[in-house]
């Protein structure tokens, strides 16, 4: 039996989105699966039959019994660990007074939260028959696996995804050691694609043969879920959406606009206040008029762009942002719809109230100040502005066009060009994604691997992102057997990157119709998660 380590909740993307996609694929196949992690909702989750909190009393808590759909299961523990929870970027967490990035902790911190939860790994290990352990990044919880193995003698694996890398190992020598030290016990180690295996190899250069412990696992997709529908049934997508979201909690209101509050006149410290007044709502909810504000798209006829993912710099969803005034020259029509969370809202909405409204001076501001403005996600060392559209203004001006670019904006972007939906959960993606046309993930930092393209690329919703990492990998799998134009047209950051977004969107929205059939065709057959499962099952089960 598998024992899989996650830190965090199931919903999101990354590794989240990685984990509740392999327990459902594990269940699908008939396997029983024990998953340690902190969701606090295990009901919402159909793979989950059993739900389990085990309190620092020693106390166990039965959260959740009941029978699934598949013929196996999923049983969820979810240790206690205080008020404390430690994350690789700022974010906010239900029942959670303190969320913190993990290189703030204090040394005793950090031990006291890994040896929690070995505490309640332990337990499983011994009561449950676990033949082999999987964690999920190379810190915390490859730590919680490397300590339990060496008291129980169960091997284990290690997957590393990118924020764990970026966001603590880089940054940190504490962190550092705790990884060299999990990866040198590990019996395998899970990669995602080339990029991840030689960013491993790279930044563990301390481990000689690490490689040798390497097993390829490429990213999946349920593309049971996400299917490819007609523009003529978008509307019924839509309704269905809506209904996903009947009676849930709800996160931003209309009142909670900066159409009024925020100006170019403001000093840097005067924004921040403003942006942090109108973001006092719960962010993980979806917006409280998001189902008016889809049924505003004309379904049938409007162009849509799907941008979905955590609403920070580096995302790169302010270069899509910077692009929209030029796209809009030559798909005046174009929705954009941003779906997800996180501290660059605010930014980002005043940037679009000051293109559109010509308040040059509030969009040199968010652009200068725009990393700082978010709260230095990406820590110490970084600038305080959005580095590439800095570029993509200064090269608009050695042209002699920025004139012209802030006139287009002022004519073309209209209040409801581009939607903030809030956050979403695949419940509601599901239905989302078909209806989009070109879906764009402009990430600026190297990730492992994108999800998010394969569920675009299931759901006929032609994809753009990035061309490096585990992008670029992506890209160019799936460009393989079609035209080398198509796979040309993925490909973001050639050169500017707000540039290429100017150029090949409106590309992309010209041939992804033809190509929808063929790239869902691609997602069902290459990448469904079952094979996934299989392929990570038969090599715990073999260490």
């Amino acid at each position: 039996m598998i024992c899989l380590l996650h830190g965090w909740l199931l919903e999101g993307s990354g590794s989240n989105l990685w984990t509740r996609s392999i327990i459902t694929a594990l269940a699908r196949s008939g396997e029983t699966v024990h998953l340690v992690c902190q969701e606090n909702h295990p009901d919402r989750y159909d793979a989950i039959a059993e739900g389990y909190r085990h309190r620092l009393s020693g106390e166990v808590e039965t959260r959740l019994q009941r029978d699934t759909r598949f013929a196996g299961k999923c049983i969820l523990h979810q240790p206690e660990i205080g008020d404390t929870l430690p994350v690789f970027v700022k974010d906010r967490y239900e029942e959670y007074d303190r969320v913190i990035p993990m290189i703030e902790l204090a040394d005793d911190e950090i031990e006291l939260y890994i040896e929690r939860n070995v505490e309640v790994v332990r337990q499983i290990v011994k009561q449950h028959d676990i033949s082999a352990i999987h964690a999920n990044h190379v810190v915390l919880m490859a730590v919680v696996a490397q300590r339990v193995s060496r008291e129980t003698g169960v091997p284990y694996a290690i997957m590393p995804h990118g924020s764990g890398i970026e966001y603590a190992v880089k940054k940190d020598e504490r962190f550092r050691k705790y990884a060299s030290s999990a990866l040198a016990d590990a019996r395998r180690i899970f990669v995602i694609g080339r990029e991840m295996r030689e960013r491993v190899i790279g930044v563990f250069n301390d481990l000689p043969g690490i490689e040798s412990k390497f097993t390829e696992l490429h990213l999946g997709v349920d593309a049971s879920q996400f299917e490819p529908v007609s523009r003529a049934a978008r509307e019924h997508n839509i309704a269905l959406l809506g209904i996903s979201l009947a009676g849930a909690p709800r996160g931003k209101i209309a009142q909670q606009s900066l159409r009024n509050v925020a100006s170019g006149s403001l000093s840097r410290s005067e924004l921040k206040s403003v942006f942090d007044d109108n973001a006092r709502y719960d962010s993980k909810y979806p917006d409280a008029n998001v189902e008016e504000k889809l049924h505003s798209v004309d379904w049938t006829r409007d162009p849509v762009l799907l941008f979905t993912g955590r609403i920070i710099s580096p995302k790169g969803i302010q270069s899509v942002v910077a692009a929209l005034p030029l796209i809009l020259k030559t798909t005046p029509d174009l929705r954009l719809i941003i779906v997800g969370h996180g501290p660059l809202r605010e930014p980002l909405e005043a940037l679009i109230t000051g293109l559109r409204t010509g308040d040059r001076a509030l969009v040199r501001s968010i652009v200068a100040w725009g990393r700082w403005l978010e709260g230095s996600v990406e820590g110490e060392g970084f600038t305080d502005d959005l580095v590439e559209v800095t570029q993509f203004f200064d090269a608009l001006a050695q042209r002699g066009e920025e004139e012209r670019y802030f006139e287009a904006a002022r004519r073309l972007l209209r209040p409801g060009t581009v939607i903030f939906t809030g956050y979403l959960t695949h419940r509601e993606l599901r239905f989302l994604f078909p209806c989009c046309d070109v879906g764009i993930f402009p990430s600026v930092v190297r990730e492992a691997g994108p999800l998010v393209f394969l569920e675009a690329l299931a759901s006929g919703c032609f994809p753009l992102g990035t061309y490096f990492g585990g992008m670029a990998a992506s890209i160019d799998a799936v460009s393989q057997g079609l035209p080398d134009e198509v796979g040309t047209t993925m490909k973001l950051g050639l050169t500017n990157t707000v540039d290429d977004i100017v150029q090949k969107v409106p590309r992309a929205l010209a041939v992804g119709t033809s190509y929808k059939d063929a790239l869902a065709r691609i997602a069902r057959e290459r990448y469904d998660w079952l094979s996934v499962a299989r392929t990570l099952r038969q090599t715990l089960l073999s260490l």
